[in-house]
């Protein structure tokens, strides 16, 4: 089952995308921060997709992003996050149904 790390200070986006992945059969973690997603990654869990809300990119973040499909919900004023795989950049507003496509179609370019 595909693991999908879903890093957003908005608990509302967060629990939303989480809770429709899951029903989809996608192994959803919802984090309020990068570190929450390090702590992850340190206990082993490796994400098969990273939804990054808000465009900041920890170190932490950008050697995540070597291996692992990007997608960043972010406002049109903030510049987006120089990342090496990126798979989609959605803008504000989002609806949770945008996010969740953009997550399956990262899922079926990335091996799980």
């Amino acid at each position: 089952m595909p693991t999908v790390f879903i890093i957003s200070p908005d608990w509302k986006l967060r629990a939303l995308v989480r809770a429709e992945l899951r029903e989809s059969g996608v192994e959803a973690l919802g984090m309020e921060s990068a570190d929450d997603a390090a702590r992850e990654l340190a206990a082993g869990r490796q994400p098969s997709v990273v939804v990054l809300d808000g465009g900041v990119a920890t170190a932490g973040i950008q050697n995540l992003a070597r291996s692992v499909p990007i997608i960043i919900v972010a406002f049109r004023v903030e510049p987006s996050p120089p990342l090496p795989s990126v798979a989609a950049v959605l803008y504000r507003p989002v609806s949770v149904k945008e996010v969740v496509a953009q997550v399956h179609l990262a899922l079926q370019g990335h091996a799980a």
